[in-house]
């Protein structure tokens, strides 16, 4: 029998010194902190039992009315009659309660624990320290609570209401019901709150981060186009897949975005001068302005209301179906509030710009007036960077040199970043004295370009080509007897050969990728705009008569976005088939070159025509004959137990594409792999790979179909037998890999 401590002294083993110190420190730490506060774990249980229950009965007597008022608040009558939430087994409801409030009760419990616990904290040098003074750190803390409920006001306000009216009306058009799961539901919900509170931070995070230079201002000012394709990345994540509701999320976080930038900008200048921010000084010398903004600020909010405003707001948001409506002050003394509000932020925005400038103004006299070291790149132009003073290279680095040039190249001035380099390699470190070199022999500036790689410009304009250009030239010279000679590893191989390949498709990169995008967005339209609802009235009608849709079986939407996804995930597969041949065609070539296939270019279209045959038979057999048939089947069984079926969409509508396109991808299998062999790969080598090709299969089905585990075997299992099909169809015509299809390779001497 194993004991404890010989199993635990075996896991230690297996472990490295830092590792197992790491460990040991966590777990004494952990339980110091437990001692430290084991008098007062009462008081923390009592706070996780305040959140744990309060949030169990808010959820119950409040949240759900309030989350289903938000669901429907822009939907029409009658989407809002066809919208239902349901629970799928009698506990998810309560478990789901259970969960959140359990969540809730641990983030409520854990500061106070932290409190409690301090004293083993500060023994271990673990409790932060910090020179800011409490009432800037509360300050601080208002402000994350004050960023926080303003970004899950709009997500609840604004992005819900109208996303849940797209997404049940898109749902209906399509012929299915918007039955939602109330956990699916609720976590559709909870994330994107949880992704609009925390991306409502952006000020405070970048704010912070500059003032502490961990990230410079500049930073985030010059790879503004990088968190641009960012935010659309992460709203891309959090968001149904349909431009519309990736906009609503992306825009407000842009525009936070830019206000944390203009933010970052003015700590940072505190930050750099020698001076704190002198507030005050600031309003002195610019009263007059600062008053003058706060009445334009008060003056127009009184247009506003009393010159009719609030009804041509509310005949805006009428034209666009929208029922909100805004509210004009009840009384004199709440439009007075209004007005005396929208003054003093008009006065607070005054002040920042100027205390801003001041500061500007402040860092730019203590830099140096005329410092040439001074000047920013950023701010020239080509001729302004040629013009410029010896002495702003002379202070560059090389790093900064090729950043600055990047930059340019990114904002699509080539001229300005050649002038960069040209006169970094003139006037900067690699400059020498400062002179530009003209004196010195032509001999030794090759010696010292040989030793070095080169001047910074020669290996930047060098960038443009790619290791595998230099190394297809080399192995022109010398790669067939380094391959004989057996020194390149078969990993190397692969990875050369596929690097080889990709490379020689870059200048075709773009035709490639614009038509998989055309193919891909025409088939979502058409999805979108009705095709998958007549495709899928056109399928009921070839299932038996005794399958009344209306009465036995039903398609239904769990999750908000269950419909848009599959529209997304078929219109990815479609696109993929169709770009496929003309991937092939353009790397043809290189598959010829790598002796990976023997067929000339024009092979490509007996082979698009050969499996465009294969998957049109198999998909016309399927969706005439095998889909329906199972379907019906399946559906029998309940209509002899009176029962109704409420099929997934996805469930629904994979379940047809493997019973239609599936059929043909797998008669595809057995034709494809006679044509490889055909054209130069060996039987014995395909026989070899299976092993490779069924972790392909899987990572296949991972990606394309439904993200569960009995899917992606329901997937790989039919791929793999008729890979084994093929094999055996190959093992038969070759005469077990004795005599392929292709003729011999040559073996050069």
């Amino acid at each position: 029998m194993i004991t404890a401590s010989r199993f635990s002294s075996g896991m230690s083993s297996a472990l490295d010194e830092d590792t197992r110190a790491t460990l040991d420190a966590g777990r004494e730490t952990a339980g110091a902190m437990l001692r430290a506060a084991q008098k007062d774990l009462q008081k923390v249980f009592i706070f996780f039992l305040i959140g744990f229950l309060g949030t169990f009965y808010a959820l119950r007597l409040y949240v759900w009315d309030f989350l289903k008022r938000v669901t429907r608040a822009q939907m029409s009558a009658g989407v809002s009659g066809d919208v239902s939430i349901i629970a799928q087994t009698p506990f998810d409801v309560i478990l789901l309660q259970a969960k959140i409030g359990l969540v809730v009760g641990v983030v409520l419990a854990l500061p106070v624990f932290l409190y409690f616990s301090r004293d083993a904290l500060v023994e271990r040098g673990l409790w932060p320290s910090s020179p800011v003074p409490v009432w800037q750190l509360v300050l601080i803390f208002l402000g994350m609570v004050t960023l926080f409920v303003l970004g899950v006001a709009y997500g609840y306000f604004v992005f819900f209401p109208f996303t849940f009216a797209f997404l049940a009306q898109n749902a209906i058009a399509a012929g299915f019901s918007p039955t939602y799961s109330i956990v699916k539901w609720a976590q559709f919900i909870f994330l994107l709150t949880a992704s609009f509170g925390l991306a409502s931070q952006l000020p405070l995070a970048m704010t912070g981060l500059s003032y502490a230079e961990i990230v410079p201002y500049e930073t985030f000012r010059d790879k503004w186009r990088h968190a641009a394709v960012g935010v659309f990345a992460v709203g891309a994540l959090f968001t149904p897949p349909d431009p519309f509701t990736q906009i609503m999320w992306a825009i407000p976080v842009l525009a936070l975005y830019g206000v944390s930038l203009y933010l970052a900008k003015i700590v940072t200048t505190a930050r750099r001068g020698s001076e704190k921010m002198d507030v005050a000084a600031s309003v002195r010398a610019h009263w007059n302005v600062i008053a003058g903004v706060g009445v334009v600020g008060a003056l127009l909010v009184y247009a506003f209301f009393e010159r009719g405003g609030v009804g041509y707001v509310n005949d805006g948001l009428a034209a666009i179906g929208s029922d909100y409506v805004i509210l004009a002050p009840s009384s004199t003394a709440l439009l007075g509030g209004y007005v005396l509000l929208a003054g003093v932020a008009a006065a607070i925005v005054a002040v920042g710009y100027f205390v801003y400038h001041d500061l500007d103004d402040l860092a730019v006299v203590e830099a140096g007036v005329g410092d040439p070291s001074k000047i920013d790149l950023a701010d020239l132009d080509a001729d302004g960077v040629r013009a410029a003073p010896p002495e702003v290279f002379g202070a560059l680095s090389e790093d900064e040199a090729m950043a600055a040039a990047g930059d340019a190249l990114d904002a699509g001035e080539r001229a300005k970043a050649q002038a960069i380099i040209d006169r970094f390699d003139e006037d900067g470190d690699s400059g020498g004295d400062g002179t530009d070199g003209a004196a010195a022999p032509a001999e030794s500036e090759a010696a010292t370009a040989a030793e070095s790689g080169g001047s910074i410009g020669d290996r930047f304009s060098r960038a443009s080509s790619t290791f595998f250009d230099e190394f297809g030239d080399d192995e022109e010279s010398g790669g067939d007897s380094d391959a004989a000679d057996g020194d390149e590893s078969e990993f190397e191989g692969y990875y050369t050969d596929i690097a080889f390949i990709l490379d020689s498709i870059t200048s075709r990169a773009f035709r490639i990728v614009g038509l998989f995008m055309l193919v891909l967005a025409g088939t979502f339209g058409w999805l979108y705009t009705g095709g998958i609802k007549r495709v899928y009235e056109d399928f009921l009608s070839r299932l038996p008569a005794q399958v009344t849709p209306e009465e036995v079986l039903n398609v239904v939407a769990l999750h908000p976005m269950e419909a848009l996804v599959f529209e997304v995930k078929f219109s990815t597969i479609v696109a993929g088939i169709v770009t496929a041949p003309v991937l092939a065609y353009y790397a043809w070539p290189a598959l010829r070159e790598r002796n990976i296939i023997r067929q000339r270019q024009r092979a490509v279209f007996l082979w698009t025509g050969a499996l465009a045959a294969g998957l049109i038979g198999g998909f016309a057999l399927g969706y005439s004959t095998i889909a329906p048939g199972i379907i019906s089947w399946l559906v029998n069984d309940a209509v002899q137990a009176n029962m109704v079926i409420a099929y997934r969409i996805t469930n629904f509508f994979w379940l047809i594409f493997f019973t239609t396109a599936g059929i043909g991808i797998l008669a595809d299998v057995p034709i494809l792999m006679i044509l490889l062999n055909s054209a130069g790969v060996s039987y014995r080598s395909m026989r070899g790979r299976w092993r490779e090709v069924t972790v392909g299969v899987l990572a296949f089905a991972a990606l394309f179909t439904p993200a569960d585990v009995l899917t992606m075997f329901l997937v790989t299992i039919p791929l793999m037998a008729a890979y084994g099909i093929g094999l055996g169809v190959l093992f038969v015509v070759t005469l077990g890999g004795r005599r392929d299809l292709a003729p011999p390779r040559s073996v050069d001497a």
